[in-house]
């Protein structure tokens, strides 16, 4: 049931079954409806979320008030405020649930003891943040002088998944353009 954490964590097996099953007791399994939020900004990040089903959104407030989505994060990643759980400062950044979701989450305090009992997890979780910090960069840096259309036919192309399960007025915000443009792309050039 919850080996997914562990096919993600560890293509071979460093842990036992019973060393995984201490480790997964330690996790609370979580579900929200989408839009519930899991974390306010201006706050300190105190969990990090491993997602089972759904999407998360990381989104911070704009200039004029609405909600800008800077990421999304789907099955199989972890996630958190990064640099709030690092380094317990307060986030600007909050996390939302995109669609349906099923997390399971691990208090910070809680998981530096894990790493305390099972040194051998905090490189691979380590790895896996690196990882998808990697691939963040990277996917925010391919739309880089695109034009609206091409954006949005880039994220078609690099996260379909994702494409097909958030509202599009998600989409549009993290792709920086207004509802209205994402419809009339989608109405005249991708669809």
């Amino acid at each position: 049931m919850d080996s997914q954490l562990f096919n993600y964590l560890q293509p071979g097996n460093t842990f036992s079954a019973t060393e995984q099953a201490e480790i997964l007791h330690t996790f609370d399994r979580k579900t929200f409806k989408e839009g519930e939020v899991l974390f306010h900004s201006g706050n300190v990040c105190r969990q990090l979320f491993f997602i089972c089903k759904g999407v998360l959104r990381i989104l911070v407030q704009g200039d004029n008030g609405n909600d800008v989505t800077y990421f999304f994060v789907n099955e199989n990643h972890f996630c958190t405020i990064l640099n709030s759980f690092m380094t317990q400062t307060l986030a600007h950044e909050s996390i939302v649930a995109a669609c349906e979701l099923e997390v399971m989450m691990i208090d910070r305090a809680a998981l530096l003891d894990l790493y305390k009992t099972y040194p051998l997890l905090k490189p691979l979780i380590d790895a896996r943040i690196q990882q998808a910090l990697l691939e963040k960069i990277n996917t925010r840096n391919a739309y880089l002088g695109l034009d609206s259309t091409a954006r949005y036919q880039l994220f078609l192309e690099k996260q379909p998944d994702i494409a097909r399960r958030v509202q599009l007025s998600d989409v549009a915000s993290y792709l920086g353009i207004t509802p209205q443009s994402l419809s009339r792309i989608r109405r005249n050039k991708v669809l």
